[in-house]
C-alpha cells in the first residue's frame, strides 16, 4: 500500500490539528518545502497536502507553497482544502499537482464533480470525512445528514477515481485505528481507498496491511511521523509499495 506523509498548511506553516478543530493546531515546522523534501528523502512517492486555511475559508490560501513543492520534488503531490470551483482545479493541475481532492462541493454539486472528472480523468478524488458515520464538510465544522453509503455509488458514477476516508473522531488523537470501520467503508467502494485518521503505530500499519487485498490503496500519516511514533522511512520499507 502507499504510505503517504501529510503536510497540513495553516498560515504557511506545517501544523496538525486535533480532530480537525480550528484553534487546536500544533506547529511542527515553519518550512513546508523543507518538510516535503525530508519526507521524499524517506522514500515517499506521494505527498498529501491540505490547505487548512482554504478548507476553513472556502478558497485556497497557500497556493504558492503547494506549487513550489510540486515543482521542486519528484514525489507526486495530492491536494485538498477549499477546492470548490473548476478554476481552482485548473490552476492546481497546471501547477503540477497530480491528484485533486474535493470535499464539501462533492456533496452539493453533481455537475461540478462530473465536469472535474470529465476534464481530468483519473485525477479527481473525493474526501469522505466522517464523524459518527456522518459526512463532515466545510473544514469538518459541519455535518450533513448523509452516510458514506448514501453518496459513494453516485460519486463513482460521476467519475470519481479514488476516495480518501478520514475518521475525524480519530484524526490527530494518536488513539489508533478501527480496522472494522475502515473495512466497512472499503466494502462500499469499487474505487481505491486511502485511509487516514488515528494511525499512530507500526502495529496500526500492520493491521491495515492486512486490508490491502480488500481495496485499501494507501494510508496517510500525519502526527505520528512528526512526533516520531512512526518512522516514515521504516514504514515505507516495510509496508510500502
Amino acid at each position: 500500500m502507499e504510505i503517504i506523509p501529510a503536510i497540513d498548511l495553516k498560515d504557511g506553516k506545517c501544523v496538525r490539528l486535533l480532530k480537525g478543530e480550528e484553534g487546536t493546531e500544533t506547529v511542527f515546522s515553519s518550512n513546508p518545502l523543507e518538510t516535503a523534501r525530508k519526507w521524499e528523502a524517506c522514500g515517499a512517492k506521494w505527498i498529501h497536502m491540505v490547505d487548512l486555511d482554504g478548507a476553513f475559508q472556502g478558497i485556497p490560501q497557500n497556493f504558492e507553497i503547494i506549487q513550489r513543492v510540486a515543482e521542486e520534488l519528484t514525489s507526486s503531490v495530492q491536494i485538498g482544502g477549499g477546492i470548490r470551483d473548476i478554476e481552482t482545479i485548473d490552476r492546481y493541475i497546471a501547477a503540477g499537482i497530480k491528484r485533486v481532492i474535493i470535499g464539501t462541493k462533492a456533496f452539493v454539486d453533481d455537475d461540478f464533480i462530473k465536469l472535474a472528472c470529465d476534464r481530468y480523468p483519473g485525477q479527481i478524488a473525493v474526501g469522505v470525512d466522517t464523524k459518527n458515520d456522518k459526512i463532515a464538510i466545510k473544514g469538518w465544522k459541519e455535518v450533513i445528514d448523509k452516510s458514506p453509503s448514501e453518496v459513494i455509488g453516485k460519486l463513482e458514477d460521476l467519475g470519481v477515481s479514488m476516495f480518501i476516508n478520514t475518521n475525524v473522531d480519530k484524526d490527530g488523537t494518536m488513539e489508533g485505528i478501527n480496522p472494522e470501520s475502515i473495512l466497512k467503508f472499503i466494502d462500499q467502494c469499487s474505487r481505491p481507498v486511502i485511509a487516514s485518521g488515528g494511525i499512530s503505530t507500526m502495529e496500526d500499519l500492520e493491521k491495515l496491511s492486512n486490508l490491502n487485498n480488500s481495496g485499501l490503496h494507501g494510508v496517510i500519516l500525519g502526527r505520528s511521523i512528526y512526533t516520531g511514533s512512526i518512522d516514515l522511512k521504516l514504514a515505507i520499507e516495510r509496508y510500502g509499495l
